[in-house]
């Protein structure tokens, strides 16, 4: 798991369809939904670890063009 879409397809697998339509809003629910994942353990420790620090770093990314 390297991008944004392979946290997409994650979500995907279990039902999770997300479009706010606002990208950095699409990232912040996407976070929610895959907590919830990882607390109903129908994700592994490792999984979580890895989907979670990319939707931070795409979350940064997203805060940051918002300054410009």
């Amino acid at each position: 798991m390297d991008s944004l879409y392979d946290v997409q397809q994650l979500l995907k697998r279990f039902g999770i369809f997300v479009y706010v339509g606002k990208r950095i809003y699409d990232i912040e629910l996407m976070s929610i939904e895959l907590k919830k994942l990882f607390e109903a353990r129908l994700i592994d420790q490792e999984t979580y670890l890895k989907a979670r620090n990319i939707l931070i770093r795409e979350h940064r990314i997203e805060e940051s063009w918002g300054d410009n």
